[in-house]
């Protein structure tokens, strides 16, 4: 939704970039949405904005934008497994904390002993049972370890034309993570932390409490950013930006909507067990916050605009699909794409008016092509190279098929 008016500008105004997390499950949609959004839209380039702002799985996608990975390679990697050189598998966010378990479990002989002490010095004092609850200790920071994330980040990044160090970049990358000790949010990427690996800084936003160990970056330990806001898009504001698109796909779902869209059974969320009763909870906890954000910058940038793209909250596909499953992707990818098509053609008329000062246009006519999916976006481009290709081979075909004949002819009167 747009919040602000804008307002005549005498500079070239800023665009930035706000990504919101999600999980594996976030970036996918992002993806999708940030392709409808690149080939809708005329006088914006993806890879050339002023300012990237990414926490969780936006710091991901953004920084790859950032490195110059178009919308259309991020689908074909990410999504349809088309990997250029390093193959990508989401299987290297869940990889178990092996170190971590170890190191606990290893501590539980000193646990269960002090507990043991402490009832039999003052057996009045405590249970046995509560002496017992200092083996809480010995539960792991994290069930999973990201390391495999910031190696695959580290190799990519260093490929020709790309870089792993944010003082490198051409434009503005801002990646966002919470300090558990301050509970301050810090920019990876800001002055005093641009320091910091770009792989490490996204290792250290993805990094979600309970799911991932903490992650240590010159003594302190990180988390997942979204701990502190959604989107961060205030950052791209105070670096200059005039107008922010934002991306947020972690939204709770509704489950009575659901249930009348024909997406979901009754009843399906709280019998679909504790992970998804969890993610319900933060997400509404992150979107209540997010909302209360989005009211705030209006208040706080009067003269700025954002523009935000979001799921539908009655749509349980969504919600319920597994970023394993190859085919999951695919259609979560899809849905995305179609949805930001379908937002943005319902919003058209408010959004020209908006971003016409930008020098920012809307492409209806591929908005209004009900037949377009992610592949005719990819691919079909391409198509009228491969006919133009074929024409010309098949032209070279007939020019050689017929000197081989007047060969024949000649032979046949030498002959």
């Amino acid at each position: 939704m747009t919040v602000t008016k804008t307002s005549e500008r005498n500079k070239k105004p800023r665009i930035g970039l706000a990504l919101g997390g999600g999980g594996p499950l976030g970036g996918i949609y992002e993806i999708g949405a940030l392709r409808a959004l690149d080939e809708a839209l005329d006088g914006i380039d993806f890879n050339d904005l002023n300012v990237y702002v990414g926490v969780n799985a936006g710091s991901f996608v953004a920084a790859n934008l950032a490195n110059q990975m178009t919308t259309a390679q991020l689908c074909r990697i990410f999504v349809k497994n088309e990997a250029e050189v390093h193959p990508f598998h989401p299987e290297v966010f869940y990889r178990p904390a092996f170190a971590e378990i170890g190191r606990r479990l290893l501590a539980v002989p000193g646990l269960l002993a002090s507990a043991l002490g402490r009832f039999v010095d003052n057996p009045y004092d405590q249970s046995l049972l509560e002496a017992l609850t200092i083996l809480s200790q010995a539960a792991p920071a994290g069930l999973f370890d990201n390391e495999g994330l910031h190696e695959y980040l580290e190799r990519a990044f260093s490929m020709l034309g790309r870089s792993n160090d944010f003082r490198q970049l051409r434009r503005s990358l801002y990646i966002v993570a919470a300090d558990v000790e301050s509970t301050e949010a810090v920019c990876f990427g800001a002055p005093g932390f641009d320091h910091v690996p770009i792989s490490k800084a996204i290792q250290a936003s993805t990094s979600s409490p309970g799911l991932y160990v903490p992650v240590e970056i010159d003594g302190r330990y990180y988390v997942d950013g979204t701990l502190r806001k959604g989107l961060h898009a205030s950052v791209a504001f105070e670096d200059g930006a005039d107008l922010v698109f934002a991306v947020n796909p972690q939204v709770p779902i509704d489950a009575s909507a659901a249930v009348r869209a024909g997406t979901m059974k009754p009843g399906a969320l709280t019998q679909s067990g504790m992970p998804n009763v969890l993610a319900q909870t933060f997400r509404t906890m992150v979107y209540s916050r997010m909302q209360s954000g989005i009211a705030q910058y209006a208040r706080d940038y009067p003269d700025k605009d954002i523009v935000l793209f979001e799921p539908t909250r009655d749509d349980a596909k969504l919600y319920f699909s597994n970023v394993f499953s190859f085919q999951s992707r695919r259609m979560v990818c899809e849905h995305a794409y179609q949805m930001t098509r379908r937002d943005l053609l319902e919003r058209a008329d408010e959004l020209e008016a908006t971003l016409a000062p930008y020098g920012i246009t809307l492409r209806r006519d591929r908005l209004e092509d009900d037949q377009r999916t992610i592949s005719t976006s990819l691919y079909g481009e391409m198509l009228p190279l491969y006919v133009a290709k074929g024409r010309r081979k098949k032209a070279a075909r007939q020019r050689l098929s017929s000197g081989l004949d007047n060969v024949t002819d000649i032979l046949q009167k030498a002959l």
